[in-house]
């Protein structure tokens, strides 16, 4: 299946340089941190497997779409392996995984606490959980995609009701970041004051999902357009994973199952 030209599956176009060059870091964290047998929820472009895959003796990554490139990157080392699947719940034995990361996922899924007790099930005794999600308050609008967007506390407290331990840190960006943020809100800003009867939060999700994206995708491609140095200027080492607080993009949380 062709990779979906929707905004919420990040690629390395250059439009998508804020938000992928975040998405990297996250991999590149949580390859620091893992090894074993590892699985990954949500193959997404599949962008994230050449890093990870390396730090693992078995990796595992599951999507409801399959990758177009996924021949290629599963040539590339024997110790991968794609599932397609819609979860939850997860397709494993209990107790088959040393860590299970999943980056921009948990947001989509209705059945957030099932999909956590899931995650839980097929971790391994001490077995870490490594997931990612937008941190809410930071978000510029609706966005109809996600069932949910979580504050820290609120993940906090959904992961402490099944893990033995939390540690909370977020993604955070440096003055570079912080311009195209600013540039990027005064776009939603323009595009949103039609929004004179708050659709955007009256109206149901899936009626919103394909308006979103399109003006979402072109809010993006305009700010490329008139900002392109900004843009692609973007690194992943202008982010930075640390303490969270309400100003991060995204929250990086790292659960821990008791031995």
């Amino acid at each position: 299946m062709a990779d979906l030209r929707t905004a919420e599956r990040v690629s390395a176009e250059a439009s998508d340089n804020f938000v992928f060059q975040r998405s990297l870091l996250a991999y590149h964290a949580a390859a620091e941190r893992l090894s074993g047998d590892v699985l990954e929820i949500g193959t997404g472009t599949g962008y994230g497997i050449r890093v990870v895959a390396p730090h693992t003796r078995r990796f595992v990554t599951i999507d409801k779409h399959r990758p177009t490139n996924l021949s290629e990157l599963t040539q590339e080392a024997p110790n991968i392996e794609f599932r397609e699947a819609t979860v939850p719940p997860l397709p494993f034995n209990d107790g088959t995984f040393d860590f299970v990361i999943s980056f921009q996922v948990i947001e989509h899924i209705k059945q957030d606490t099932e999909f956590v007790r899931e995650v839980h099930r097929v971790l391994r005794p001490s077995g870490k959980f490594i997931v990612t999600t937008p941190n809410a308050p930071m978000s510029l609008t609706r966005n109809p995609w996600h069932v949910r967007e979580y504050r820290a506390e609120e993940l906090c407290t959904l992961l402490q009701g099944h893990f033995a331990k939390v540690e909370t840190l977020g993604v955070s960006g440096n003055d570079r970041v912080m311009e195209y943020y600013e540039r990027n809100r005064e776009g939603v800003r323009r595009i949103t004051r039609f929004d004179i009867f708050d659709l955007q939060h009256r109206l149901p999700r899936r009626l919103l999902q394909i308006p979103y994206d399109l003006l979402n995708r072109l809010n993006r491609r305009k700010l490329l357009k008139q900002n392109r140095e900004l843009t692609t200027a973007i690194r992943m080492e202008d982010y930075d994973i640390g303490p969270v607080d309400k100003h991060c993009f995204d929250l990086f949380f790292v659960a821990e199952k008791a031995k």
